[in-house]
């Protein structure tokens, strides 16, 4: 994705393109860059996805270490050997997912970069496209505000998705409520 942006804004700048050719490279440009900040939010979510889990995995470690200790002290074998077979499990777990945010959150860094990258270019080049001079701060707060909303009629379409299934289930949640009922005699 980041690479088809920096290509478009090389062949832009590189070349005398007429305003018509111009105006949509700049357009997929800011669909380009929209998509990439709509990927953060889900890299975002990946990242706390991935800490609900290792959390969950470090309680369970606890609770088997724990168990484990509690076992020991009433001398039963099986229940130690079990337990320390699932200590094994649960280390392994929290292991892998710590490595796993770990690079989540390196690629988070990166792709914040490129983004931000991507923004100043366009800035650049809208401003070279527009007037040929940099733009002004009310330019510049123009265009932060129409890639903020591009995003947010991303979010609302998410939105009206999640909605929409929503009602589904819990229309069928009613359907077979009422057939539930008619089945009893209600």
């Amino acid at each position: 994705m980041f690479e088809q942006f920096r290509q478009s804004l090389r062949d832009l700048m590189e070349r005398s393109t007429p305003p018509e050719e111009r105006r949509a490279g700049l357009a997929q440009m800011k669909e380009t860059l929209v998509r990439a900040r709509m990927g953060l939010d889900d890299l975002r979510s990946g990242i706390a996805a991935t800490r609900q889990r290792l959390a969950a995995e470090q309680r369970e470690l606890e609770t088997v270490i724990r168990r484990k200790g509690l076992a020991a002290g009433i001398n039963d074998r099986e229940t130690v050997a079990l337990a320390e077979k699932y200590e094994a499990l649960h280390a392994e777990r929290t292991e892998v997912l710590t490595r796993k945010l770990s690079a989540q959150e390196s690629e988070l860094a990166l792709v914040e970069r490129e983004v931000g990258e991507m923004t100043t270019a366009l800035k650049a080049a809208l401003a070279g496209a527009t007037t040929g001079t940099p733009l002004q701060s009310s330019e510049s707060a123009e265009l932060d505000e129409m890639l903020d909303g591009d995003a947010r009629v991303a979010e609302e379409i998410d939105a009206l998705g999640r909605s929409s299934r929503r009602s589904a289930r819990e229309a069928e949640a009613d359907q077979r409520l009422a057939e539930l009922k008619r089945r009893m005699g209600k």
